[in-house]
């Protein structure tokens, strides 16, 4: 069982910056077998993913939207995935959450909650924290 908690999210200005923290269970075996991604949700839009994390090599992926302004990183020591967000604009604003898959699940296609055929790659969710970005 993996649990995952976020933290860092808030309010800030067109033009700043965030970090994001997502800390895992420390007492999860094979906690180095699991990737992690990022994604998030805007009021009445679909969830996307935004960047993930091989926790094995520290590979990262990002989605075209969030590319060169978002980066992902990990400290293993502590378990916990950073997102440093930077040049925020009013539609990265929404609910982020940090999810943890198997990474031969996760590699299949990082970015996205299912496979394209309906298989989870993330089983476990964090509860989200929200991210406000004014103009």
């Amino acid at each position: 069982q993996v649990q995952l908690v976020e933290s860092g999210g808030g309010s800030v200005q067109a033009g700043g910056s965030l970090r994001l923290s997502c800390a895992a269970s420390a007492s999860t075996p094979g906690y180095s077998g699991y990737c992690m991604g990022w994604f998030r949700q805007a009021p009445g839009k679909e969830r996307e993913g935004i960047a993930a994390i091989y926790t094995y090599g520290g590979r990262a992926e990002y989605a075209d939207s969030v590319k060169g302004r978002f980066t992902i990183s990990q400290d293993n020591a502590k378990y916990t995935v950073y997102l440093q967000m930077s040049s925020l604009q009013p539609q990265d604003s929404g609910m982020y959450y940090c999810a943890a898959g198997p990474c031969k699940m996760v590699v299949r296609a990082p970015l996205q909650e299912d496979s394209d055929y309906g298989e989870p790659l993330y089983n476990y969710w964090g509860q989200g924290t929200q991210v406000t970005v004014s103009s």
